[in-house]
């Protein structure tokens, strides 16, 4: 009989046992998926917040009130959304090279200005080039056309075409990610001007155009100096620097909460006449996270 009760007690041990085990991973369970909840609904409301910037960027861009209006010339402008800090800069597409448009020998210069020895940056600017051209004739600085590449066992020749995303520079023989990540915030695809315009580049687009440190760094700090509403600043040529956009930007947008935690959006976007019947903009890029 005792044996008996000794069995009894230990099975209801057991299935106790086992009871708390299946309970403990049911709240372990709903304690996880609760913080994956959590996250996800931050996450959300962080990107709908820069989402919110971009929008507000395209607003002030198209803004009847010049004083209104935001420069295009990649300086902050903060504000508040509910609980979110948004900081917001825009840039001009067109104080960039385009990378189908630009000379071999611009995009040397600005390859070296960001810090590549001259030896690399001419032929690289040169496979550029060959990249977007349609001969199989190398570039005189320099470059790459398709034998180049079956040498270096890539599973392809030279586009010979025009560049169609800024992260197909990537594929540039001789092209490598530092390099990239250098480059991509200077150039675009979408203004097919020779060259950039001075009044919206920034200071390694203006020294690549052959202006010297001290011209460059006076040239940004009458811009910075700049505000809406107030006469255009005069370049030292006397010439009136130029205040109203080309149309086409890149917005980045960082949405950040209480806790420091943030998301940032990165769009492109054609404002006016070239959006489109009845919108507001046309998005020509749009990404969460680090720009292509």
């Amino acid at each position: 009989m005792n044996a008996r009760r000794g069995a009894a007690l230990l099975l209801v041990l057991w299935v106790l046992l086992l009871l708390a085990g299946l309970v403990a991973v049911f709240a372990l369970t709903a304690r996880t998926e609760a913080l994956q909840g959590s996250a996800l609904r931050n996450n959300l409301g962080s990107r709908l917040a820069a989402d919110a910037g971009v929008e507000i960027a395209a607003l002030r861009l198209s803004a009847a009130d010049p004083a209104a209006r935001w420069m295009p010339d990649s300086r902050l402008n903060k504000f508040a959304f509910d609980d979110y800090t948004v900081d917001v800069r825009i840039q001009d597409e067109a104080g960039k090279f385009d990378l189908n448009a630009s000379d071999a020998n611009d995009l040397a210069n600005l390859l070296m200005v960001l810090g590549v020895e001259e030896e690399r940056a001419r032929p690289l600017a040169g496979a550029i080039q060959d990249w977007r051209d349609s001969d199989s004739l190398l570039a005189v600085t320099g470059g790459a056309e398709d034998r180049d590449y079956e040498a270096a066992q890539r599973p392809y020749g030279a586009k010979d075409q025009p560049f169609a995303t800024l992260s197909e520079l990537q594929q540039v023989l001789g092209m490598d990610e530092a390099t990239y990540r250098l480059m991509v915030p200077h150039v675009t695809i979408f203004t097919a001007q020779p060259r950039p315009d001075v009044s919206f580049a920034q200071m390694p687009v203006l020294q690549a155009l052959g202006l010297g440190a001290d011209q460059a760094s006076l040239l940004v700090s009458l811009r910075e100096a700049w505000r809406p509403g107030l006469p255009p600043p005069l370049m030292p040529d006397g010439s009136a620097l130029a205040v109203v956009g080309s149309g086409t930007y890149s917005v980045a947008s960082r949405a950040t909460r209480p806790d420091g935690t943030s998301v940032e959006v990165h769009a492109t976007l054609r404002i006016g006449a070239g959006a489109g019947l009845g919108q507001l903009y046309a998005p020509l890029a749009w990404r969460t996270g680090d720009p292509d």
